[in-house]
């Protein structure tokens, strides 16, 4: 496993990370052997969010990284997301995160978190109290750190522009063969200012490995297939989609590589991405998709899947789901 920095901080990360993010009905055991196998390949930097299970995913990883030396991982965990029924308990507002970053750590079973990230912007709070509220977290030393998750150009300046130019370490942006839409702008935009990216649904929620064939049911049991698919899949699905997908088949066959390691590797192509999120469903799959850390895709690679995949790639910049432009001033 290799290690990059995480942006101007001191954090040294995987550059797989582990994504625990519905921990509702999934077996305890097998999240404690994935967790496990992840330490063993080196994987070292762990990703969670408080509104994933309402609370549960952080549980979990609670009691499971509770058994390991603080100093041996790097975790991150977000707010802003839904936690009740209660439409108040939800966003960026001070009150929400002085309430949710103490439950969080309370879930965790830690005294901070290394990383803590805002899920969505939220434009119905002054980006003035969003910003000091997160500061304020820092100042408390519940995060060493601070990020975001799929943010705009606009969104990002003004809250620099408050908070100074190392506000921010990490952004965490959907990115993959199939969705480069942060190349456009957010990319260039982080770089100026030594902010790394830990990107999202590398795998394309499951499409770039393959398992979804053209003209085929999705396997059952499959993301695609059951009561995790979100709308956000429907596009990957397309049969345009899954047929360029099928053309990178025998790409990955001829660098003698699985479509789940040619995916992650062409991800960890950019210096600007410090790690990759996977999801795991058996400690086998962690193994193996933390290979990718040590792949170096040659530019006849590179070429090729540029010419499999065509014009079907997302690009140019895209709102991401749940995102939502604006920014609001106080007045």
């Amino acid at each position: 496993m290799r290690y990059r920095s995480l942006g101007s901080s001191e954090l040294e990360v995987s550059e797989i990370s582990l994504g625990l993010v519905y921990a509702v009905g999934v077996e305890a055991e097998l999240i404690r052997r994935c967790t496990e196998v992840a330490f063993d390949t080196g994987i070292t930097f762990f990703n969670t969010a408080n509104a994933y299970g309402r609370g549960a995913a952080e549980e979990a990883w609670g009691n499971i990284l509770s058994l390991q030396r603080r100093d041996s991982y790097v975790l991150a965990t977000k707010v802003w997301g839904q936690m009740s029924d209660d439409e108040a308990e939800r966003g960026l507002s001070a009150a929400q995160i002085a309430k949710q970053i103490d439950a969080s750590l309370r879930r965790l079973r830690v005294d901070y978190v290394d990383l803590y990230q805002a899920h969505r912007f939220d434009p119905d709070v002054p980006i003035e109290e969003t910003v000091e509220a997160l500061q304020k977290v820092v100042r408390q030393g519940k995060a060493r750190y601070l990020g975001f998750s799929e943010w705009t150009p606009e969104q990002i300046n003004a809250a620099i522009e408050i908070g100074g130019p190392e506000l921010f370490v990490s952004s965490q942006p959907q990115y993959s063969m199939l969705w480069r839409a942060p190349e456009a702008e957010i990319f260039p935009l982080c770089a100026r200012h030594q902010i790394s990216h830990v990107v999202w649904s590398p795998l394309g929620e499951g499409v770039l490995t393959g398992k979804y064939r053209p003209g085929q049911a999705p396997p059952p049991g499959s993301r695609a297939a059951g009561e995790f698919r979100t709308g956000s899949m429907d596009p990957l699905m397309s049969e345009r989609t899954l047929q360029a997908v099928e053309r990178l088949r025998p790409i990955a066959g001829s660098a003698g590589l699985t479509m789940p390691l040619l995916a992650l590797s062409w991800v960890l192509r950019r210096p600007e991405v410090a790690s990759a999120i996977i999801g795991a469903s058996s400690p086998e799959q962690v193994s193996a998709n933390a290979a990718a850390s040590v792949v170096v895709l040659g530019d006849d690679v590179l070429e090729a899947i540029d010419e499999a995949l065509g014009d079907v790639p997302v690009t140019g910049p895209r709102l991401a789901p749940l995102a939502e432009p604006g920014v609001r001033h106080r007045e």
